[in-house]
């Protein structure tokens, strides 16, 4: 399930949620970030507003300092985001038992005609 809400690109929408979920400022992520300071606040709106994308090395760091897997940021699917945003919070007996949950979901279900 594929749901978009507005115009800005899915890395912009889900950055914006995250952060704000987090409770942080623009400013805040972006010097938690590395960022330089006279630039983070500037440099995170322009993610968020989906002007400019960061190369995936500063995505990786927003997202470790959000606590969320960076895919998070990018996939469009609204229900895998919202796993992931659970992801962390797993044990890895969890994320394994998971795992074999769909796995074992998967294979009971039908095969489909090609």
């Amino acid at each position: 399930m594929v749901t978009r809400t507005t115009q800005h690109p899915v890395f912009a929408r889900r950055l914006a949620e995250a952060r704000k979920r987090a409770g942080l400022s623009q400013r805040q992520l972006g010097v938690l970030a590395d960022l330089d300071p006279t630039v983070a606040s500037p440099r995170i709106n322009q993610y968020e507003r989906g002007k400019h994308e960061p190369q995936l090395k500063t995505a990786k760091r927003l997202a470790e300092v959000l606590g969320i897997p960076p895919a998070f940021l990018y996939t469009e699917d609204d229900l895998l985001a919202a796993l992931l945003l659970r992801w962390n919070t797993l044990s890895l007996r969890q994320k394994k038992d998971l795992l074999k949950q769909v796995e074992a979901a998967e294979t009971s279900r039908p095969k489909r005609a090609r």
